[in-house]
């Protein structure tokens, strides 16, 4: 059945999405739904890839290049439904808002971005191109895939991560490193018989706050922050002395650091408290990594590195964005705080990218995920002149 882009069905569209649940690995029936919207919308193309991605095409009128519109498919847990104002995946409305897991990282966008660019079938300067991701939460391995494949080539993105309206030019980094002591395990009622790894636990917290201390800084990024997560034993039975003790950190790094970088940094810091560990004990460092499956049964283990990227205010497709949905007050041209799919699209493979969406960070995964409608129709209202002018910049 052929439906109408606007935004009351978009926002209806939305909803459905709110109501299906989509963890990592487990976007299947979303997919399905996102795919129906496509083809009900009259897209030229719509098919999902080994990954699992849904990708739909609307053909342009002229020679312009073509532009990627890409939100992710997967959503974080909701935790205690009981903690929530609004019940998670109930898509309630009040007061204003769309409430619910996703409404705002990122199906309501999503929706938005699917149905804006189906306002331009047959009229935009070049295709458009719209590709919701999987396993976004998980590194943007999907991302990754659909890039590393081929399938699709633009000129320039819009990533639909939350923006309040502003304009995004980039984002820290995210690499997730372990530091792994190795011990001898041993009954607790005998700790003489162990050498036990979490011996090690201070020292090497202690290095990991020297280190964050001394990380760069970029003046529109921000500091790089470098925090100890967790720590997680093996065996875990409470009554036995671990063999293995793994302290987890969360590095936002800047663009332009090797993976082997961070990773030799961290060994440099523990060295200088743990050159030389207890007998029986041993340290080293890691990525962490992931064994990732998508929905589609496609598996494969990755480490656990989100590249950041930082596009120069002065590019022409950071000018037509901002002109493009300049309103009584222009946007600011800012980073977002949190990492996103524009790590591979611009910091990996070089395409011109920019973030535009409603909705505010800083609902982000919490139980108080809320869209703002207002805010959500003005940015329905201009993402058509927004493709149409970075389509152009990217000619």
């Amino acid at each position: 059945m052929r439906v109408e882009p606007g935004f009351a069905a978009a926002i209806a569209f939305a909803r459905d999405l709110i109501r299906i649940p989509s963890p990592p690995g487990g976007e299947g029936e979303l997919a399905e739904r996102v795919r129906r919207e496509m083809e009900a919308l009259s897209y030229d193309e719509v098919w999902v890839d080994g990954a699992g991605n849904v990708i739909g095409v609307l053909r342009g009128q002229g020679s312009a290049p073509p532009v990627m519109l890409s939100c992710h498919l997967d959503a974080v847990a909701a935790g205690e439904p009981g903690e929530w104002e609004h019940p998670p995946f109930a898509a309630e409305v009040s007061h204003g808002h769309l409430h619910g897991r996703g409404a705002m990282d990122i199906k309501g966008p999503l929706a938005i971005q699917t149905h804006a660019a189906a306002l331009l079938a047959g009229r935009a300067p070049g295709d458009v191109i719209v590709a919701h991701t999987v396993l976004e939460e998980r590194g943007g391995w999907g991302m990754a895939h659909l890039l590393e494949s081929g399938d699709v080539e633009a000129a320039a993105v819009i990533i639909g991560e939350a923006t309040a309206g502003d304009i995004a030019i980039g984002h820290r980094g995210r690499a997730e490193l372990e530091i792994r002591i190795h011990g001898v395990a041993a009954h607790a009622s005998a700790p003489e018989r162990a050498h036990n790894p979490l011996d090690l636990v201070p020292a090497v917290l202690e290095s990991v706050r020297e280190l964050g201390g001394t990380l760069e800084s970029d003046p529109v990024l921000g500091a790089a922050t470098l925090v100890a997560t967790g720590v997680e034993v093996s065996p875990e039975s409470r009554n036995v002395i671990p063999d293995l003790a793994v302290v987890v950190l969360d590095w936002r790094t800047l663009p332009g650091i090797s993976r082997q970088e961070h990773v030799r940094r961290v060994r440099a810091a523990l060295d200088q408290r743990l050159a030389s560990p207890p007998e029986g004990l041993r340290v080293e460092v890691r990525f962490a990594r992931e064994r990732l499956r998508s929905y589609t049964g496609l598996g494969e283990e990755r480490t656990l590195y989100t590249p950041g990227f930082l596009m120069d205010a002065d590019h022409p497709v950071v000018r037509a964005a901002v002109a493009a949905v300049a309103g009584p007050r222009p946007p600011a041209v800012r980073p977002w705080t949190f990492a996103t799919d524009g790590g591979y699209t611009c910091g990996v493979h070089g395409i011109p990218t920019v973030g535009f969406a409603p909705g505010e960070e800083r609902f982000a995964h919490t139980n108080r995920e809320r869209l703002e409608l207002r805010s959500a129709e003005d940015a329905f209202r201009v993402y058509p002149e927004l493709i149409i002018a970075v389509q152009n910049a990217a000619g």
